[in-house]
């Protein structure tokens, strides 16, 4: 079983939501975990869904599409793919590093093609399962620090940066949280937050939160917030009842 792709949908449409809500419904480990009819308050509750994809409208009231990932800090953009009835953005949508690109009215091929895409993208742009690196490189000053992952703990959220935990040590390396999630083994690492990743093989409890959340707390003795909406995925991946 192929861990599960958390997809969002924004379009001010009613029928085109309903449609793709159909259509990622057939579609095998696909998890809805959101749905907007605007920009403006999808950019705000994106951040605390852990989304992996978000399926986006470009013309919509207010806050367009283009306009929607502009107010997401860098580090808490998921992947895009585009879904518009105008083929004249399709350029800007891949200057904007878009995964995909898809024209009203989806069909149910070309929608499964467009998330074997993303799930390609996550995996670190590689076809070959199982194709994660054994080692990020990450500059520090003048020279590159070549961090193994099996020595990655856990990783958190800094701006437009990452911080890598390793040991003792952090390191700050430029990318989003996406990206790198995506480029990590999902069978090691799990996003549990937002703004942070854990390596589940040092996990050492998980304490309840009031409100629904929860804390992970790590053999190094670290303590990490667990967001509510990723508490179902934790357990599983903890190999405990959703």
């Amino acid at each position: 079983m192929r861990p599960a792709l958390r997809a969002v949908i924004v379009d001010d449409e009613p029928l085109a939501r309903a449609r793709l809500t159909r259509l990622l419904a057939s579609e095998a480990d696909v998890d809805l975990v959101g749905e907007f009819a605007d920009g403006a308050s999808a950019a705000q509750a994106l951040p605390g869904l852990g989304a992996h994809v978000v399926f986006l409208d470009v013309q919509m009231p207010e806050v367009d599409g283009f306009g929607m990932l502009q107010a997401l800090p860098p580090a808490e953009r998921p992947l895009v793919v585009f879904v518009t009835a105008h083929a004249q953005h399709a350029v800007r949508a891949f200057d904007a590093q878009a995964a995909d690109y898809l024209l009203k009215p989806v069909g149910p091929d070309r929608l499964h093609e467009s998330v074997e895409r993303v799930r390609r993208r996550r995996a670190g742009l590689s076809a070959t399962p199982g194709a994660y690196p054994e080692r990020l490189a990450v500059p520090d000053g003048q020279h590159l620090r070549v961090v193994p992952v099996s020595e990655l703990e856990c990783v958190r959220a800094q701006g437009n940066y990452v911080e890598l935990c390793v040991g003792k040590r952090t390191l700050l390396l430029r990318e989003t949280m996406a990206n790198l999630e995506a480029r990590l083994d999902p069978r090691l690492f799990l996003r549990v937050h937002r703004s942070h990743i854990v390596r589940l093989d040092l996990v050492d409890a998980v304490e309840a939160c009031e409100g629904g959340g929860c804390l992970v707390r790590m053999r190094s003795g670290l303590r990490l917030a667990a967001g509510r909406s990723h508490r179902a995925a934790l357990r599983r991946a903890l190999g405990g009842e959703a």
